[in-house]
């Protein structure tokens, strides 16, 4: 599941929305007890502000599960990855390169 962000933005979306709370759920109810929240961004910038809002993402995302879905902040890491692993390599500056994924740990 991605959750998709605007451009140069780290705010989440009203779209976003219900795939967060389905997320929330499914986290909620799992046995895993870490996940990795990992930002990323397009291709557009310089490689630290990059870094900077790709992580920023991931932050406001975690702040999102733990705040209004009440989450443990234990259970959740942030990191962000800026343009690396692009989505659509052939066009580095499209939409759905700005994202945040979900890795269960452990």
């Amino acid at each position: 599941m991605h959750i998709g962000f605007a451009f140069d933005s780290a705010a989440l979306a009203d779209d976003q929305l219900p795939k967060l709370e389905q997320l929330c759920r499914v986290m909620k109810g799992s046995p895993i007890n870490l996940f990795r929240i990992v930002g990323y961004t397009d291709a557009a910038g310089s490689e630290d502000y990059n870094e900077q809002l790709s992580f920023l993402r991931a932050q406001e995302v975690r702040r999102y599960l733990v705040s209004t879905c009440g989450l443990s902040p234990d259970r959740l890491e942030a990191v962000g990855l800026g343009e690396r692993f692009l989505i659509d390599p052939s066009n580095p500056d499209a939409a759905e390169n700005r994202r945040v994924e979900f890795q269960a740990l452990s």
